[in-house]
Order: C-alpha cells, then structure tokens, then sequence
C-alpha cells in the first residue's frame, strides 16, 4: 500500500494503527496509536519537518496531504552534507521570490530572517532581479512563488520561468533546493508555477532537499511548517550548525538582499484582524445604473495600521444568512449543535461557524474528491474519478456547497464531519482609494457588489453583497492591511505616472492622486478610465474634475463602452493618443495597470506594444522587450486579478 492509500485508510479508522497495516512493532504501534489521534494538525505539520530532517540520512519521510498543504508526490530523500564542512559552501542560501500581491514576498523574507538567525549566510531576490547566469554558484536554493491567472507565473517571475524552461539553463547538480508553492484550490492550475518550478530544477539535475508545499489561501501554518522542515534539513546536513553561536548571527556579513531581523509585528494582521467601525456606505452609481459600485470608508482609530498608496485591505467577509439557512435545511441539520472551527479545534454552533468561518460559495476539486465518500449517491464518485476533469471543471463552475448536497444527496454525513471537509473562508483583498498622509485615521475602498444568475438561481459575491446590501455605518469589520510592494509610486516625485484603471481598478489612483496632493508632488498625471455609461457609471467624477482644475491632475481620457454604437474601452483610448503616450513614455514616465486580468490588461499591454512600434519604429519583439524592461525598472507595474 503506497503512503497516500494508507493515509486515506488512517482517516477511516481514526488514525488506529496495527502490527498487519505497518512496519511498526506492537510496542511502537500502541504508543503512536496514543499520540496521533490527539496531533493537532500544527502539530502533524512540526513532526514531519522535524522526521524529513532525520530522514536525511537516508530515509524520506512525507508529509501529510491536506487541503492546504499537499507536498508533491515525486520527492527525493535530502542528501547530509558530511560533518566538518561548513565552509563549503554549505552555509549559504539564495532566497528567490515571485510575487504579484505580495504574499510570497513577504513569506521569503520571513524565511530568509529564520536563516539568518540559524546562522546561515542568506540572500533574498525576486526572480527578476536575479541573474540566472548565477544559478550555477547556488549551493542551497529556496523558492517561495505564487501562481497567477490560469496557471501564469506573477509579473516579477516570467522572465526566470522562461529561463529556467529555456535550452540556455545550465545543469544543476551541485543544487539543493525546496519549493513553497502559493496557489488557491478553486482554481483548475492550483500552485501551477511552483509545481514548473519543482519538475524543472529536478530535470536540471538538482536535489530536492525537502519536498515542495503547495498552500491553499489559508498559507500560514503549511508555511510556516515548510520553513521548519528547510530549516532542520540544512541543520540535520551541517554538524557545523550545532556549534553557531548568536554572535555568528549578528555578524552575518551584509551583501544585496540579505535582511536585518524584522520590526515588532503590529497588533493587528492578516491572522489578528482588527475590527474597524464602517463611517460612510456610499453607492456612487447613478440612478438607472445596472451596477453598484460601494465607496466604503472605515475607521482606523487604534489600530496603529500604516499603509501606501498601491496597499490593500483585507476584508475577513460573512456569509449570506439567507444561503446558510437554506443550506441547513436541504442537510436537515440542527442549526445549533456545536461544530469545530479554527485551527485549535474550538467550537461554535452550526449556524455561526458557516456564516463566518467556512467557505461556503465554491466548489473545488479537492472538496468534491472528499465529500464523495460522505454521500451514498455513486455519481459524485464517478465525478471525481480520473479522466473527467472537464466535466468536474464544468460542473463547479459558478456553484455552490447547496447546489452540491442537492444535487448529491442522500447524504451520509453528520455536521461535524461535512464541516471537516470545509475550509476556512479566504479574506477579499480590496485596493485603498485613499491617503495615508492625508486621512491617516481612516481608509476608504471602491467595491462593486457582483450579482448574477447561474444554473437558474440569483448568485451574490460575499464580502460584495454584504458591503452592498448589510453593512451600515456604526457596524464593524474584521479588516487588516495588506502591503503591496509591487505596486508602489516612483520614489521622485517628480516622475509622470500614467494610470490605467477602468471601473473599480481606478481606486488605487484615487490614492496615488490624494497622496500627490497632500505631498506637492510635481510630476505629471495621465488617468485613463473606462466604464459602462458617462452619466450613472463615471466613478469618483467630481474628485477628477477638482484635480484636474487644481493641476494635481494633468490630463484624463475616459471610455464609456455603453455610450457609443461600437464599444469603446481604455486601450482604444490609449491608441488614439499613442503620439503623447510615447513622448510621455521617452520622457520617463511610469505606467500602472489596475483591473480585470483576463481581458483589459492583455489589451492594454498590447496597446502599450502597439504605441511603442507605431510611433518608435520598433518591431514588435523590440517594443515587448522594451516593456519588459520597464518592468525590470519598476517603470511598469500591475494589480491585476
């Protein structure tokens, strides 16, 4: 029976172990069969770093599978690196990074400050500030990447994807590494770029010294758990570690991107998140409007939050009442029988725990794959057999868990166990539409609420429709911010920004301007935005018109698709003034893209190629590489989702 089988039959039986079923004696199966059943899943998540660590001398030991962490099943045992060797190189790591939002950033600086207090000589770097013609240097290399879009890789990492895929990637037998993969289940290519990054440094003939992790957007403790197993496989591989004082640690020699120890974390965080009194709830649709769109204002008072012009806030969202009640009563369940929630196993009645702690509003493939067992109706085990991936595909598309236990039943499941299959529902980041420095006790958002029919039933967004329909001021919500670092304003003021930003992807420049304004930035301002209908649709109108008429800003082109015969968008815009765009692009200006990422930023980056070769002669690979380059000097950025 391979590891995976046997896990699955561990679960059926409670984790009861026997001499028949295992390698363990009868004295070692009595004691496990004492400790695993009490293991929270932390706990499980320490042990199999610290095993992995022991296994290297030979014996690899996997990590258990789980919603939220699934380590990749082609893993090879970590070589020890042999005692009184730490000066071969040994001792030094290379921390890469690609990230779009800022998650995988901020977990590779984490990791990296771990190194540095283990007294390991650590240098962080984004994919694409690293130059690959160093790769073949790297003794130990650890990647922290997210997956963007359909499996894309973030901004910051296409340009070493392509390398490492690419015939001119040098053979890495010298390498050790270990891949951390951030991703989201719902969807199809889950933590695709990790898993590219993880078969192709094994292709390359690099050694896998701890098995890859791919987290689910609930990262922290699979993360934190994939930090401890690097950091024991290094020390386990290294008897020079044992003896690093915390004097070594200080003294690790300063070089690019190594850290110094973090700042005193804030009171409040993604994992402690401060509740913030709602002051304004304003619709800034139009009568007539087919769209609502919230500007929403909280405040900030006695959170100590800081945040930037390009950051965003965290929304930990609620269910709608209306769905979970609805979703009780097809189960036939007891709204108030007491289930577990939260990492720590504590309790809450049934109806609280699904309107704010489980996702209940999609369906991924991993959910469907474990309630199968839970339903005596033989076709969703069908449905999650191998060889019908597009069929799954389309059945979770656009349902929900009510349309899953009505279209499954009978039912075999009590409470607690379908609660068990649930995970925790993810925060919706929004970007801030305002300033710091010019409100620092407050924060404002622009979100629009999402409504729509599906498989003949009214479908609502969850933190949208709550803000839209149930939030008013004087009520609280659990918020905390979320930096963006790959999105900020040029640090000269004096930069000319163009920013382009249809719908609710104009929010952040709504900051960026306020901040210009409270600073007296100089530089030159270009808005392109972009919506349904001048008259009901033309978001934050009377903020334009005021900085316009006050310089702070220079210039705005808009495009209202619903106004005109044939539709008109901002990248049209954008091609109708290639002549300015470019001479404001030669003359350094920096360009921001905030929106849709399917349709408008693959638009707009092709209008942007487009201007560069009508009006610089350019080829068209010479204007991608021109772009390509912007984005290597921070000239060209995007928050894109």
């Amino acid at each position: 029976m391979n590891y995976s089988a046997y896990l699955s039959t561990a679960r059926c039986i409670l984790l009861s172990l026997h001499v028949q079923n295992s390698p363990f004696t009868q004295q070692q199966v009595d004691l496990l069969n004492q400790l695993l059943p009490s293991l929270t899943e932390s706990q499980r998540h320490w042990l199999s770093g610290y095993l992995a660590a022991l296994g290297t001398a030979g014996t690899a030991i996997a990590s258990e599978p789980s919603a939220a962490a699934q380590p990749a099943a082609a893993s090879q045992p970590a070589a020890a690196v042999p005692a009184g060797q730490a000066d071969d190189g040994s001792q030094e790591v290379t921390v890469l990074y690609g990230s779009q939002t800022g998650n995988s950033q901020g977990l590779a600086k984490t990791l990296t400050r771990k190194l540095e207090e283990r007294g390991f000589r650590a240098t962080l770097s984004s994919m694409r500030d690293f130059k690959p013609a160093a790769l073949k240097k790297v003794r130990n290399l650890f990647i922290v990447v997210s997956t963007h879009g359909e499996g894309e890789p973030p901004d910051n990492a296409v340009s070493f994807h392509e390398f490492l895929h690419s015939k001119r990637a040098p053979r890495l037998e010298g390498v050790r590494f270990s891949v951390l993969a951030l991703g989201d289940t719902s969807y199809e290519k889950f933590c695709q770029t990790g898993k590219d990054f993880d078969r192709r440094l094994e292709e390359l003939g690099a050694q896998r010294l701890c098995p890859r992790v791919d987290c689910d957007v609930d990262y922290d403790e699979p993360a934190a758990a994939w930090m401890e197993q690097v950091l024991a496989s290094l020390s386990a591989g290294d008897a020079a570690s044992a003896t690093i004082s915390a004097s070594a640690s200080a003294a690790a020699p300063a070089g690019a991107g190594t850290l110094q120890p973090a700042a005193e974390p804030p009171a409040y965080s993604r994992t402690r998140p401060f509740y913030a009194e709602v002051l304004d709830n304003i619709n800034l649709n139009g009568r007539g409007s087919d769209r609502e769109t919230r500007h929403l204002v909280l405040s900030l008072e006695g959170s100590g939050f800081r945040f930037e012009p390009g950051d965003c806030v965290g929304i930990y969202p609620e269910n709608d009442p209306a769905l979970v009640d609805q979703l009780i009563e097809a189960m036939g369940w007891n709204a108030e029988e007491p289930v577990p929630v939260g990492r720590q196993g504590e309790e809450r009645p049934l109806r609280e725990a699904l309107l704010r702690h489980y996702e209940i509003t999609v369906l991924t493939r991993p959910l469907l794959e474990q309630a199968a067992p839970l339903s005596a109706n033989g076709k969703l085990r069908e449905l999650v057999q191998p060889g019908r991936e597009q069929e799954l595909k389309a059945y979770v598309k656009e349902r929900d868990l009510l349309d899953l236990v009505r279209d499954f039943g009978p039912w075999q499941a009590t409470p607690r166990q379908f609660a068990a299959i649930l995970r925790k529902i993810p925060a919706r980041l929004y970007s801030i539409a305002s300033s710091f420095k010019a409100n620092p006790d407050e924060v404002a958002l622009t979100i629009r609420a999402v409504r729509y029919e599906a498989h003949g039933r009214l479908r609502k967004g969850v933190c949208s429709v709550q803000c839209a329909e149930r939030l008013q001021p004087g009520d609280k919500l659990p918020i905390y911010i979320h930096s963006n670092p790959n999105f900020k304003m040029p640090s000269d003021p004096d930069t000319p920004i163009v920013m382009i930003g249809p719908g609710t992807g104009v929010a952040p420049f709504r900051a960026f301007l306020e901040e210009r304004e409270e600073t007296g930035a100089r530089g030159r301002t270009w808005l392109f935005f972009g919506d349904r209908r001048f008259r009901t649709d033309f978001l934050y109108q009377t903020d334009w018109q005021r900085w316009l008429k006050e310089g702070v800003l220079t210039r705005m082109d808009v495009a209202f698709s619903r106004d005109t015969a044939e539709k008109v968008y901002v990248q049209h815009r954008m091609l109708e003034k290639s002549r300015d765009l470019y001479a404001w692009l030669m003359d350094g200006a920096a360009v921001y893209v905030c929106g849709d990422e399917k349709h408008m930023a693959h638009d707009v980056h092709r209008a942007l190629a487009e201007v560069l070769a009508k009006e610089g002669g350019m080829s068209r690979e010479d204007a991608e590489a021109y772009l390509e380059n912007m984005q290597q000097q921070g000239r060209y950025q995007r928050d894109v989702y």
